[in-house]
């Protein structure tokens, strides 16, 4: 069974950038679809960020596109997202997750326990 073990949250301002990390153990990225996943308080769910291992897949929403980055290191088995330009609204706990893509949807399997990402004004 896979676990997820996240890294990298913390309080920054607006405008800072922050690197989130994610590494894979008892099992592998390869075999999967990963991405970031975020929830604040009172707020829905919302997909941040997907891509497959062989990058063919790649997801990001709307709010931050042009600022987030999803990427992946095979050899060390791990899942980064750089946020860059962060707003207060990007405040939230960021989940990692890895999980099958089907019919256009990022279906999350396994998940990290989360990390929080704090952004002041």
């Amino acid at each position: 069974q896979v676990q997820l073990v996240e890294s990298g949250g913390g309080l920054v301002q607006a405008g800072d950038s922050l690197r989130l990390s994610c590494a894979a153990s008892g099992g592998t990225f390869s075999d999967y679809v990963v991405g970031w996943i975020r929830q604040a308080p009172g707020k829905a769910r919302e997909f941040v960020a997907y891509k497959s291992w062989n990058g063919v897949i790649t997801y990001y929403s709307d709010s931050v596109k042009g600022r987030f980055t999803i990427s992946r290191d095979s050899a060390e088995d791990t899942v980064y997202l750089q946020m860059s330009n962060l707003r207060p609204e990007d405040t939230a706990v960021y989940y990692c997750s890895a999980g099958s893509y089907y019919s256009g949807n990022f279906s999350p399997g396994y998940w990290g326990r989360g990390t929080q990402v704090t952004v002041s004004s």
